[in-house]
């Protein structure tokens, strides 16, 4: 192969920095809006169509659509005051979020309509609409990176049906919020931290919040953008 050519099929390869960037913006633009359908769960397919779990999973036992077609996980929230977690930490505001989507990147099943086989998921998203703000903010992560980080699979490895009881995913989520992963703490010991620090304004506070907002961006890496939901314009964070 000439070098042009190659210098050229390689300018065409997307990092997954670029990707999770595009998939945050179309995120913001689709469901990053007031009047956003407010289903608290989608799947966006490889084809960049946009379906609530309960949609999706009608879809695939007729065979519309195929587990392989799953590419986002997304959880889509709103809040109409303000809140430091939803805002600083979105990831942090739902300890099913990640056991729920990871299970269904497995291909597992369950009556729960959160949980159902979508085996090419690569990224999560979790979307928090301020409404009274004005504003959405939007973070991607990749699913694999953030499951090697958080434990995951060896949480799963034991599971050997396709089929999952609700039970089974209550479980993983509580193994994963008893994990020591925020600089030393748990998950809500971390949570009470930073509500201490930004609520209450307890600067003493200040040298653990810092530590646990190294550990959330070290765990999940997250490409992050906040739109401005009035003018339609992303808004430098």
């Amino acid at each position: 192969m000439k070098i042009d050519e190659l210098l050229k099929r390689l300018e065409n390869i997307k990092t997954d920095e670029d990707e999770r960037r595009e998939i945050a913006e179309y995120i913001a633009q689709k469901l990053g809006v007031d009047n956003s359908i407010r289903y608290y769960h989608y799947i966006i397919t490889k084809d960049r169509k946009i379906y609530n779990t309960s949609s999706y999973k009608e879809l695939l036992k007729s065979n519309e659509i195929s587990p392989n077609d799953a590419y986002v996980y997304v959880k889509n929230d709103y809040f109409t005051g303000y809140d430091p977690i939803m805002y600083f930490y979105p990831f942090l505001i739902d300890r099913y979020f990640l056991p729920h989507a990871y299970l269904s990147k497995l291909g597992l099943e369950s009556k729960f309509y959160r949980i159902a086989p979508a085996t090419e998921l690569r990224y999560v998203s979790m979307v928090v609409r301020f409404l009274n703000a004005k504003r959405a903010v939007v973070e991607v992560a990749n699913i694999d990176d953030v499951a090697i980080n958080t434990n995951l699979p060896r949480m799963v490895r034991d599971i050997s049906t396709k089929q999952i009881d609700d039970d089974v995913a209550e479980i993983i989520a509580s193994q994963l919020v008893s994990q020591k992963l925020f600089a030393g703490h748990e998950y809500y010991k971390a949570l009470v931290i930073l509500y201490k620090y930004h609520e209450n304004h307890d600067t003493s506070l200040a040298k653990d919040v810092e530590a646990i907002k190294d550990a959330y961006n070290r765990i999940f890496q997250p490409y992050r953008v906040v739109y401005d939901i009035n003018t339609n314009e992303f808004i430098s964070t």
